[in-house]
């Protein structure tokens, strides 16, 4: 039987805003999140992370389940401004403390932390002073960066500066959707380079301390097909693969940003100085790639400034987003970044899919077979991509436990474990135990 390479590391991944609650508790400052989803219209049914999975409060136990699921490493984000209520300054040690514990007990437990700096919720503090368009924010979350990791680096092997810094843009300054809800064509590549420039600010420091683990970035990526062989529906394809997939890894990996971004963004492209390009672009340790779907793209001249649209085919697995399930497209992802951008060590750092489950658990059990199959079909796609030279680390599913699909509130469930948001209770889904013996297994029980 096949089994995955020894030190595969088998994780679970979360976000802070999307499952801890008590955003303002002990001393925390708001962030663009809470604002976002306290303002009419914004998130499905005015789903807010007030409460969410309450996990500010019942962490023990969140870490217990961990344990019982078998995992190797859990995968989280610091919530900016319960840290640094104000952004930056004053450190709200109520906060820190917080984040301290939960380390800690997962070393106890023989879990591995890979703390993630930055999952979209910027300190509200700092939004009002201009945020990713600030040119100082690099800086200010270097700051950040410098706090965390005077608190953790000594014991974290892994951390992320930032989580898919292109849906951050996307949503947040380009089509309004995420926080902070801005809809600016000129607004949007400033955001994207600062974040980048914040991003290469805290690698330096992390370097500059001396500490001997790993840090890396998240990004998001997915092949991109065009819907028909029409010449329009070509172009838009090339203009999304270069606008979702090239624009932050060439950055990072070539210290370019690719041609074609003039072309999407026209007048609104800036040129940046080469030194900006060198500090992105800084040695990494690891990428983390989340992957989802693919996009079957076709030309819709309503979408400026891409002027894409995805098609979704009706399947049976089809996800509950309207993604398509494509698992084939995780192994061909990971070999474009290794065929692009040269040999380095990899890890899936978010994979599963969002599927119907009800509210409630019936009897104790969450039969969630969907899920199951998704899980299988892409951890086979792992596998065949390790087969075929790429230097794959590891797999983090997404999500530990249903939660807060942002703007999308409790409407979409990703979770290996199941919450009723009435309750709070916890039950592992079937989905949950198939990745446990996955993991216990080594892949071998993939068949």
């Amino acid at each position: 039987m096949k089994t995955f390479p020894e030190g595969f590391l088998w994780g679970a991944a979360t976000s802070a805003y999307q499952i801890e609650g008590s955003p303002l508790a002990d001393g925390a400052g708001s962030n663009i999140w809470h604002r976002f989803t306290h303002s009419p219209g914004r998130s499905v049914n005015g789903d807010t992370g007030d409460v969410a999975c309450d996990h500010y409060r019942r962490w023990e136990s969140d870490v217990e389940l961990m344990k019982e699921l078998g995992l190797q490493s859990y995968r989280f984000s610091l919530a900016w401004a319960r840290i640094l209520p104000e952004g930056r300054g004053r450190v709200n040690q109520k906060g820190l403390d917080f984040y301290r514990r939960l380390v800690d007990r997962l070393l106890e437990r023989g879990i591995k932390p890979n703390i993630t700096l930055y999952h979209w919720d910027l300190p509200t503090a700092l939004d009002d002073r201009g945020g990713w368009l600030n040119p100082d924010i690099d800086e200010w979350f270097a700051d950040y960066a410098q706090v965390a990791f005077d608190a953790f680096a000594d014991r974290v092997p892994m951390w992320a500066t930032l989580n898919e810094p292109w849906v951050a843009v996307d949503g947040g300054y380009l089509h309004g959707v995420h926080a902070p809800g801005h809809a600016n064509l000129f607004e949007a590549p400033i955001a994207a380079h600062r974040l980048l420039l914040a991003h290469g600010a805290a690698v330096e420091r992390y370097r500059a301390g001396g500490w001997k683990h790993q840090i890396g970035i998240v990004v998001n990526l997915e092949p991109k097909d065009p819907a028909s062989d029409s010449p329009e529906d070509v172009a838009a394809t090339s203009r999304a693969h270069t606008y979702f997939n090239e624009q932050y890894c060439d950055a990072l990996f070539l210290g370019r940003y690719p041609d074609g971004m003039r072309e999407i963004y026209g007048d609104a492209w800036p040129e940046w100085p080469a030194a900006d390009l060198a500090r992105i672009s800084a040695p990494l340790d690891f990428l983390g790639i989340n992957y989802y779907t693919r996009a079957l793209t076709r030309f819709d001249a309503g979408r400026a400034p891409v002027f894409d649209a995805r098609v979704s085919p009706d399947h049976p697995a089809r996800m509950t987003t309207g993604w398509e399930f494509h698992p084939e497209g995780l192994t061909r992802t990971l070999l474009w970044v290794k065929e692009r951008y040269g040999d380095m060590p990899m890890y899936v750092t978010e994979n599963g899919g969002a599927y119907p489950d009800p509210p409630t658990a019936t009897n104790g059990r969450v039969d969630d077979p969907l899920r199951v199959e998704c899980y299988r079909q892409n951890l086979l796609a792992c596998r065949s991509a390790l087969e075929q030279g790429v230097d794959l680390r590891g797999f983090f599913a997404w999500s530990l436990m249903d939660n807060l699909e942002w703007s999308a509130g409790f409407s979409q469930r990703f979770g290996l474990v199941h919450v009723d948001f009435a309750t709070q209770q916890r039950t592992i889904k079937a989905s949950g135990e198939f990745y446990r013996e996955a993991i216990r297994t080594h892949g071998a029980s993939l068949a």
